[in-house]
C-alpha cells in the first residue's frame, strides 16, 4: 500500500455523474488550482466523460482528467481507487445503500474520505464498523460535509471560540433558509425514516462504546416549541444529524467547557407554517414505513435532478447561534448562498482540499467536521464567501 505522499490522485470523486456530485466537480475545475491532481470514478466511463467534457469548457486543462471505473459493489476495484487517491469524495447516496463499500476501502487504505450524509444510521454505523481500523491506518472518516452538518459543527465552533474557557456552556442554533433542498437528502430522509428501529439499535449500541469523556457534561438543551421573542419566531426543534455531530464534536474538544449543551431549531414566522410542517413531516414518516407510500414518495424527486443556476442563485441560508457562559452572552451568524447545491458542493469540496494540503491533526477514526478539520476548513469557507460573523455581544 502507498503512502499518501506518494499517490497518484489528490482528491477523486465518486458521483460526479449526478446533479451534487456534478456541481463538486465544476467547483474543483473552477478553484481547485492547478496543481490538483484529480480524477472523476464511477461505473458507467461514457457518463463520466461527458462531465469531463462538460468540465473542459470551465477549465482547458480538465480534458486530461482520468476516469475511473469502479462500482461501489465491485470491492476490488473500489479499494484500488482508495489506494491511488489521498482523499475520496462522494456524493453517492443514499449512502445507507451504496456509502459502505468505500468508507471499508478508505479505512483499509489509510485514505482521507468526505461524504454529504445526512443519515444518523450511516454516520453510527460506520463508526462501530470501521473507526478503530481507521484509528489505524490514519484515514480521517468525515461524514456529514455538507449543509448537513458543516454551517452547525463549524458555527458553534465558531460561537464557544467567543465564550471563556472551562466554564458550562449553552448554546443554541435557528436556521432559516429559501431554497429547495436536494433529491438526494429527499431520498436519504425516507431511507431513514423508514428504519427508524434499525437506526436507534445501532445508536444504542455506538452510545454504549463511545463513552463520553470523564468528568465533562455534554447533552442536549431539550428545548421544545416555543415562541422566540429575540427572532420573533416559532422555534421548531430540527430532527436532523446536526445536534448529534455538534455534541461529538464538543466531547472531542476540551475547549466547549466541562458542561456543554446545544439545541437545534428552524425559525418560522407563522403557527400555520409549524402545523403544516409537522403534518408534512408526520405524513412522510407514515408513508416510509410501508414499501408501496415509500417508493411514491421516492419517486416524487430524482436523486440527480436539481434546480437551474437561476433559481439557485436566489436561494440563501443563515444560521444564528445564541452562546452563553461565564456569564456572558454573544450571537453569531453563519450565511451563505444556496443551501442544498451550490454551497453544499463548496463545503464538499473545500472539505477534500483541506484533508489533502492543509496542517491537521493527524489522528485517523470516523470524525467530525469540526474534529478532523477545525479553523483550517472555517477559514477556507470565509475565503470562499460563507460568512462567519459575530452579530453582537
Amino acid at each position: 500500500m502507498s503512502t499518501k505522499v506518494t499517490r497518484k490522485f489528490d482528491v477523486v470523486i465518486f458521483g460526479a455523474t449526478g446533479f451534487t456530485g456534478g456541481l463538486t466537480a465544476e467547483y474543483l475545475a473552477r478553484w481547485g488550482g492547478e496543481n490538483l491532481r484529480w480524477a472523476l470514478a464511477g461505473r458507467n466511463l461514457d457518463k463520466l466523460a461527458a462531465v469531463r467534457q462538460r468540465l473542459v469548457k470551465i477549465n482547458p486543462a480538465c480534458s486530461a482528467l482520468e476516469l475511473l471505473q469502479a462500482d461501489v459493489a465491485d470491492a476490488a476495484a473500489i479499494l484500488r481507487v482508495a489506494e491511488s487517491a489521498k482523499v475520496v469524495i462522494t456524493t453517492v447516496g443514499p449512502y445507507l445503500n451504496f456509502g459502505e463499500p468505500l468508507v471499508a476501502a478508505c479505512a483499509a487504505a489509510g485514505t482521507d474520505y468526505v461524504d454529504l450524509t445526512g443519515e444518523p444510521e450511516f454516520v453510527d454505523s460506520m463508526w462501530l464498523k470501521y473507526h478503530a481500523q481507521a484509528v489505524k491506518s490514519g484515514a480521517r472518516i468525515v461524514n456529514c460535509c455538507g449543509f448537513d452538518s458543516i454551517p452547525h459543527d463549524l458555527g458553534v465552533l465558531f460561537t464557544v471560540q467567543q465564550l471563556p474557557e472551562n466554564v458550562p456552556l449553552k448554546i443554541e442554533g435557528y436556521v432559516r433558509a429559501g431554497g429547495k433542498f436536494s433529491g438526494g437528502t429527499f431520498h436519504s430522509a425516507i431511507t431513514a425514516m423508514s428504519r427508524m428501529r434499525e437506526g436507534s439499535k445501532i445508536a444504542k449500541q455506538r452510545r454504549e462504546l463511545d463513552q463520553l469523556p470523564i468528568g465533562r457534561k455534554i447533552a442536549s438543551t431539550r428545548e421544545k416549541i416555543h415562541y422566540d421573542s429575540y427572532f420573533k419566531s416559532w422555534a421548531v426543534p430540527m430532527p436532523t444529524i446536526d445536534p448529534q455531530i455538534v455534541r461529538r464534536s464538543a466531547a472531542a474538544n476540551d475547549r466547549y467547557g466541562p458542561d456543554f449543551r446545544y439545541g437545534h431549531f428552524m425559525l418560522l414566522k407563522h403557527l400555520p407554517q409549524v402545523g403544516g410542517l409537522l403534518a408534512a413531516v408526520s405524513g412522510m414518516f407514515v408513508g416510509a414505513q410501508f414499501s408501496l407510500t415509500r417508493n411514491r414518495l421516492l419517486a416524487m424527486i430524482s436523486p440527480g435532478e436539481g434546480p437551474d443556476e437561476a433559481r439557485r442563485a436566489k436561494s440563501w441560508f443563515k444560521v444564528r447561534f445564541i452562546g452563553e457562559g461565564g456569564g456572558q452572552r454573544v450571537v453569531t451568524e453563519v450565511a451563505g448562498g444556496d443551501p442544498g447545491y451550490g454551497e453544499t458542493s463548496k463545503m464538499l469540496a473545500e472539505s477534500a482540499l483541506c484533508l489533502a494540503f492543509d496542517s491537521l491533526p493527524k489522528h485517523g477514526g470516523v470524525l467530525t467536521p469540526a474534529q478532523a478539520m477545525g479553523d483550517k476548513l472555517l477559514a477556507r469557507l470565509q475565503a470562499k464567501d460563507i460568512s462567519f460573523s459575530v452579530i453582537s455581544e
